[in-house]
């Protein structure tokens, strides 16, 4: 019988090295070109397809992955009519016997710029201060194929066998991904036995560890509506006979949110939360702490010192955030400007809702029960309409609960984490949505799931000041690599 073949063993310092200049000569410049592009989702920007921003940023990625010249390495642009384009790239295995393949996944589309910037610094306006690279869209996560091409040049550049990996850049992300589901039907005979998904679209606790997330939550967005009048009235001749179409919202948004607490009240919106869960909840708030709740930009005092979180036991905190329902408003109309307010009693109050979902709650039909309760049986007989984001039969987006980890894969993200950060392997849910997870999760029950990315304390994805860590980027890249590498 013949021996076993001897693979090559990984040096970690020198993929690491390898990374770094990738990074420094290769990426970030074209990251800052990408940032500068105002590339954002079609949800905010129904005429993606004409301004073609969308397309720019697709195909200046493309034009990097193709120049890089893997060995092996194929591309196509795929494109359906009026869908937003995504980027499908695939490596033949070097492994021998390897017949499984590892996905990687990212997106290039944006959210809209939002307020706030500080006044050296803008959505579209690229800057490089110290170890951060500030800009809409680097973090979250225009870098994503980036990495992932870096990190299959540094397992060629050591010669180490891995398994076959195909690439899924979409450009419809950030509005739910609704193109998504089409793209993956189409190519579905193309990605063959997924075993593993890299998706680099999501956070970290802290910059000191690699990041496993464990879990997701589902979101409804929405515009509410309530209507009362045709036109504006004098507030001195209807006030008093005439409702308040804002002191209307405030009853149907009462049916959902207890105001003092924020808990939403429709058990249908609520779910059990694993124990697994708690017990990382836990694990995780003895390494994070206080710095759960005084991470965020509080008005009342720098660094949390006054801040009254909804809790301040870091457990709770996690778990607030990352399994249990919460409600935001993120838009207003109906309302003119503070300069321009005069005495008139406004006819109507929109806003646009957010409702965060825990993992294991349906997406859609959470979202028809809370059309139902928004709107039936309106106070003062106002016009209440409430018109979720998304298709018709498909609104909101289903959360994700991770599988269970197989061995290898955790005890290579252990590794990798030791290797490139000096620090065990941290576990953490995140409160934000990536539709994606959910579909391949049903599209390959079997698959292995390492979704991890950037966006650690203060990068602020979607808000002001975005920004991308750079030394964590780079970290994170090569962790990737190795832990590719350890495919079994």
């Amino acid at each position: 019988m013949n021996a076993p073949e001897k693979l090559p063993a990984l040096d970690a310092q020198q993929l690491a090295s390898f990374v770094d200049e990738a990074w420094a000569e290769r990426i970030v410049p074209c990251l800052t070109e990408y940032i500068a592009v105002p590339a954002k989702s079609p949800m905010f920007d129904p005429e993606w397809e004409a301004h073609g921003l969308i397309d720019k940023v697709v195909r200046d990625a493309a034009a990097w992955v193709e120049s890089r010249k893997v060995p092996g390495l194929t591309l196509e642009v795929v494109r359906q009519p009026g869908r937003t384009p995504v980027i499908f790239f695939e490596v033949p295995a070097t492994k021998a016997g390897s017949t499984q393949t590892v996905l990687m996944y990212g997106h290039l589309d944006k959210q809209p710029e939002f307020s706030g910037w500080r006044s050296d610094l803008g959505p579209w306006t690229p800057k490089l201060e110290g170890d951060k690279l500030y800009g809409r869209g680097g973090a979250d996560d225009g870098y994503a194929v980036y990495a992932a091409v870096s990190a299959i040049e540094a397992l060629k550049a050591q010669n180490l066998p891995h398994p076959r990996i195909v690439g899924l850049i979409e450009s419809c992300e950030e509005s739910g991904s609704f193109d998504l589901p089409i793209y993956l039907d189409a190519l579905r005979p193309r990605l063959g036995d997924v075993s593993l998904v890299v998706c680099l679209d999501s956070g970290a606790g802290n910059y000191d560890q690699l990041w496993l997330t464990t879990s997701l939550r589902g979101n409804i967005t929405g515009t509410l509506k309530v209507e009362i009048l045709t036109e504006g009235i004098h507030s001195g001749d209807a006030s008093g006979l005439v409702p308040s179409s804002f002191r209307i919202m405030r009853q149907v948004l009462d049916r959902l949110e207890d105001a003092k607490t924020g808990q939403l009240l429709p058990a249908v919106f609520h779910c059990e939360i694993p124990a697994e869960r708690v017990a990382q909840a836990q694990a995780t708030a003895d390494i994070l702490g206080d710095e759960v709740w005084k991470r965020y930009p509080w008005a009342c005092g720098a660094d949390g010192a006054f801040a009254l979180p909804t809790t301040k036991d870091s457990v709770q905190a996690l778990l607030n955030r990352t399994w249990r329902p919460t409600l935001s408003i993120t838009g207003v109309d109906g309302m003119p400007a503070l300069a321009n307010a005069g005495n008139v009693l406004r006819p109507y109050t929109a806003f646009k809702l957010s409702l965060r979902l825990p993992p294991l709650v349906e997406g859609h039909e959470a979202a028809v029960q809370l059309k139902a309760l928004l709107e039936d049986n309106a106070p003062y007989n106002a016009k209440v309409t409430f018109h979720p984001d998304g298709r018709m039969n498909n609104w909101g987006a289903t959360g994700w609960n991770a599988p269970s980890l197989a061995p290898w894969l955790e005890q290579a993200m252990d590794r990798a984490s030791r290797d490139y950060f000096g620090a065990p392997l941290g576990y953490i849910g995140q409160g934000g949505t990536i539709p994606l997870m959910n579909l391949l999760q049903q599209g390959f029950p079997s698959a292995q799931m390492m979704v991890c990315g950037v966006l650690g304390p203060k990068s602020n994805a979607h808000g002001p000041n975005e920004f991308l860590h750079l030394p964590y980027a780079r970290r994170l890249t090569a962790a990737v690599a190795q832990v590719v590498a350890a495919h079994p």
